[in-house]
């Protein structure tokens, strides 16, 4: 992992809601901005600021969510999702987050990841299909 991978290291991604990251079961007039679909963006968003740090052969995984989703985002609006790296405690790192639309913050909140080996995880997870497959 890079030493460049440190605290105060952020980005910012704009999101525009199209109707799959929205709510339906309020009718059609009513479609927001879904909390699991803006939790997603969220964690795409971390993931995304970090990749570049890590190195080759390694990915992260989500472990931990905060989350204050505040306001509503109409369908068809944008959304800007800034994360910035809080803390880096080995292959754990923590985030600080924030969400917007044009009108008002929509989210705030920490989530954090931890820095896995692709080779080392799909072995895990082969040997726990195995197990699941015997059960």
């Amino acid at each position: 992992m890079s030493d460049a991978l440190k605290p105060g290291l952020s980005a910012t991604t704009r999101i525009e809601v199209d109707k799959g990251r929205t709510i339906g079961f309020m009718g059609e007039d009513l479609r927001v901005y879904s909390t699991p679909s803006l939790l997603y963006d969220v964690e795409v968003a971390c993931r995304e600021l970090i990749l570049p740090y890590i190195g080759e052969g390694k990915d992260s995984v989500g472990t931990r969510v905060e989350f204050d989703h505040v306001g509503a985002t109409l369908l068809g609006m944008w959304v800007e999702i800034t994360v910035k790296v809080a803390e880096v405690n080995g292959p754990a790192v923590t985030f600080e987050f924030s969400a917007r639309d044009a009108v008002e913050e929509v989210a705030r909140g920490k989530h954090s990841r931890f820095v896995v080996g692709l080779e080392k995880t799909a072995q895990r997870l082969q040997a726990k299909r195995a197990k699941a497959g015997a059960a």
